[in-house]
């Protein structure tokens, strides 16, 4: 058995406990939650794009929490951090705007960044005022990242890029992304060599963002194409051609966090709260899939803290989260249906939009087929 694979007791990292004082920061974030003005959404960490709500809680220390002072964060624990973006979601705060800053472009700037693109864009992701997506999928390769076409080609000064990305969430609003290029030709037997990872910031001349509309009519994917994009050596992320490790130690950021299984929490509350009747049996084991999953993504939270990135947990995170999401759909529309009028604010908006948005869970940080492999693979199974 080659190195690289693990055992199953090995896939998920030990159980973690809180540490002391979190109890309440919790109850700080809940008092803040119940005086702040917003409505409640599903997926809000995608559709909840507030500027306004992000630079608030970046005012309070809530964001770049595990940012070094230096670089204006505030030096706390990925475990903290936990708490305060669990109590987010489940309330469905408006946290779009920040979120993809806060959750890996800031660690992986700490990780791979020069100390004059931390000090460029450190201190205001921690802020909440400097907003990023994420340039890996492209059209037609589905999950397959290694077949990328967008090709970046040395120039004078930098490189000139050309090609398109999509599902960039948050493009037409944010002011840059890290983008995985083809920086020169794949070595034979290895797809994943020759790339590297780029900081285009979007309002470059040939960057053009094009809208695609969720079925609520939303608007937060887009395509991002390239036409001879300049990009300064000073924006290459890390090294040209380690693009594909750089990236795969970002995924335990992406897939692991609580986001993957509280996207429809709100829904859920709100059904409670409809005070419908619901099988015990099934809502007992939707509430014990939901601690496990809790407990699955905290213990990852600390590893992070402990400077370990765990991406087959990660993905195992992901996968089962996606199935959870889902599951509180099904268990609403069971009971209820789809409202025939999806207005207003309460439940029939929440559920009615969850159906409407379920279609991209799966494809947000891999779809569940392509985690599936990597597991299956990791654990020598294939």
């Amino acid at each position: 058995m080659s190195e690289s694979r693990v055992t199953l007791p090995e896939l998920v990292p030990p159980p973690v406990e809180l540490p002391a004082g979190t109890d309440g920061l919790r109850a700080e974030v809940r008092e803040f939650l119940a005086e702040a003005s917003f409505t409640p959404r599903v997926d809000s960490w995608l559709s909840g794009w507030d500027e306004k709500f992000s630079r608030e809680l970046g005012r309070r220390g809530w964001l770049g929490m595990t940012v070094p002072q230096e670089y204006g964060g505030h030096g706390r624990r990925a475990l903290e951090r936990y708490v305060v973006t669990e109590e987010l979601l489940a309330a469905g705060a408006p946290v779009a705007a920040h979120w993809i800053a806060d959750r890996q472009i800031a660690p992986s700037l700490l990780r791979f960044g020069t100390e004059e693109q931390r000090a460029r864009f450190l201190p205001g992701i921690a802020a909440g005022e400097i907003y990023f997506g994420i340039g890996m999928s492209e059209p037609d390769s589905g999950s397959d990242l290694a077949s990328v076409r967008s090709r970046a080609v040395r120039v004078a000064g930098g490189w000139e890029l050309s090609g398109s990305k999509v599902w960039t969430s948050g493009a037409h609003h944010a002011h840059a992304f890290f983008a995985l290029v083809r920086t020169s030709p794949a070595e034979e037997g290895t797809r994943h060599s020759g790339l590297s990872q780029l900081i285009v910031e979007l309002d470059s001349p040939g960057v053009t963002i094009r809208p695609i509309p969720l079925l609520t009519g939303a608007h937060h994917f887009n395509e991002v194409v390239f036409d001879e994009v300049f990009v300064p050596d000073t924006r290459v992320l890390g090294e040209v051609g380690r693009g594909w490790q750089q990236v795969t130690s970002e995924l335990a950021f992406e897939r692991s966090g609580p986001e993957r299984y509280l996207s429809t929490f709100p829904l859920l509350v709100a059904l409670l709260r409809e005070a419908v009747q619901v099988d015990p049996e099934r809502l007992g084991g939707m509430v014990g899939r939901y601690r496990t999953l809790r407990a699955m993504s905290l213990a990852i939270a600390g590893a992070l803290d402990a400077g370990r990135a765990p991406e087959l947990a990660a993905a195992v995170v992901k996968d089962l989260g996606t199935r959870f999401e889902n599951e509180v759909i099904d268990v609403c529309r069971t009971l209820l249906g789809v409202p025939p009028d999806p207005g207003g604010t309460g439940y029939p908006k929440l559920l009615a939009d969850a159906v409407r948005h379920a279609p991209g869970f799966t494809l947000r940080g891999g779809t569940n087929e392509i985690l599936r492999g990597i597991v299956a693979r990791g654990l020598g199974l294939r």
